[in-house]
């Protein structure tokens, strides 16, 4: 066994005789008002994820105005999921090796000049463009998304853990809301092109509230610890630390199953408000009331979960079957497709339950995975929710382009979301899960 494995293990020990003693959290207000890091951290997030919404949205409004085909849209998110999915081998190392906060800060600058180049998207023929600037954006998200998950800890206690974890998640849930909203109103008034430059500049403002945080390095490599034959054997070890840690696996693997089938509604979302319930250019403002709506259904789910689970673990495992459960609800719900109102409320509670799998997901983890190998499981975790969000990208597109109508393909999207739900339920029963760390 390696000197990693071995350092892992003891930590991991160390973790599991303490993950039932009560730690009492902090609230939300004192957690900003008193953890100046976590706060620089909190608004650089806000103001990326804002950025990253508007993004989003006119990106697929363009695709509907230059192509308007299902495999055309399908393709954008296939793109924005596989991306981060071919770095996520490198990220996870890099987020272990070397400083975390100057890795974040340098993907901020990267992809604030990365996104200024969609302005150069004008012709169904620059579609090439788009997909390939949208390739590098988030393929550089790829090592940023991991390393802002890994250095969360870092800046924060035991009792704070908890409640920076669940605000986090709800930013995002927020920034999605507030994000998509506004992207789609810039974008059905003002057009396309704004949404891009406003993207780039939430990227630079990010950089520098990250540059405030005082941050020490928390993992110093030796010389000999450099080399790129060492970082290969470091990414082995961590997949290695996942194989013997299967009940870490099977955590990492909610977002990736939920993804899988959940994923292809955001193909579904373009059409639906391109041809059905169209609002503004290219259906814009209507697919940012989408958006809106799942933001604000992935934000209010976990925090009135959390309400009654706390951070106690046993308790946030049996919730996630919850989570899976309401996903599959809302995509019933919206199905029919017979008014954009009901579609709307359909779309909050399947948000409530992808947000509820996420945060609680996201908190096992980082309640159960010691800091050496955080990196990298998280990375691993990241590379896998890509890959099935793709996969269902890819199918979505392509069913849309079939026989198939939306609403059947809702409709299956439904049954299948509780077949991972189904799965987790059986898994606790079998392994009577208490909360510890795996052995």
């Amino acid at each position: 066994m390696s000197r990693l494995n071995k350092a892992q293990d003891r930590e991991g020990a160390s973790l599991s005789s303490s993950s039932n003693q009560p730690v009492k959290p902090v609230s939300y207000g004192a957690l900003v008002r008193g953890n100046a890091n976590f706060r620089n951290l909190w608004l650089g997030q806000i103001v990326s994820l804002l950025g990253d919404w508007f993004n989003l949205i006119a990106s697929a409004a363009l695709i509907a105005q230059l192509s308007g085909t299902g495999f055309a849209i399908g393709t954008l998110f296939v793109v924005r999921m596989l991306a981060p999915f071919v770095v996520s081998p490198v990220a996870g190392v890099v987020a272990d090796r070397y400083n975390r906060k100057h890795i974040l800060i340098v993907t901020d600058l990267i992809r604030a000049v990365t996104v200024l180049g969609f302005l150069l998207v004008t012709r169904p023929e620059d579609l090439w463009l788009l997909y390939t600037l949208t390739a590098i954006q988030l393929g550089i998200s790829g090592f940023f998304f991991p390393t802002r998950n890994a250095i969360l800890p870092d800046l924060v206690s035991d009792r704070e853990l908890g409640a920076a974890n669940a605000l986090s998640s709800t930013t995002w849930s927020v920034m999605l809301a507030l994000g998509a909203a506004l992207g789609g109103l810039v974008s059905g008034i003002w057009g396309i092109n704004p949404a891009f430059v406003i993207d780039a500049m939430t990227f630079i403002l990010s950089a520098f509230f990250i540059f405030r945080v005082n941050y020490q390095e928390a993992v110093q490599l030796e010389d000999s610890e450099k080399s790129i034959r060492r970082g290969l054997q470091q990414y082995l070890d961590g997949l290695r630390y996942l194989h013997r840690h299967v009940e870490v696996l099977m955590i990492s693997l909610h977002k990736a199953a939920s993804a899988l089938f959940v994923s292809g509604f955001q193909v579904v979302q373009v059409i639906i408000t391109a041809s059905i319930f169209t609002i503004g250019e290219a259906g814009g403002i209507s697919l940012g009331l989408m958006f809106a709506v799942a933001g604000v259904g992935t934000g209010f789910g976990p925090i009135l979960a959390r309400y009654f689970t706390g951070d106690r673990d046993p308790a946030l495992r049996r919730v996630i079957i919850l989570g899976y459960g309401l996903a599959s609800l809302g995509l019933a719900i919206s199905a029919p497709l017979t008014s954009f109102p009901i579609v709307l409320f359909g779309t909050f509670i399947r948000g409530a339950g992808g947000g509820i799998i996420w945060v609680f997901s996201t908190q096992l983890l980082m309640q159960l995975v010691p800091n050496q190998v955080r990196g990298r499981v998280f990375s691993t975790e990241f590379a896998l929710f890509t890959l099935t969000s793709a996969i269902g990208a890819a199918v979505a597109g392509a069913v849309l382009d079939s026989a198939l109508g939306v609403t059947e393909t809702i409709g299956w999207m439904a049954a299948l979301t509780l077949v991972p739900g189904i799965f987790w339920w059986f898994w606790m029963g079998g392994n009577r899960s208490t909360g510890e760390s795996p052995k």
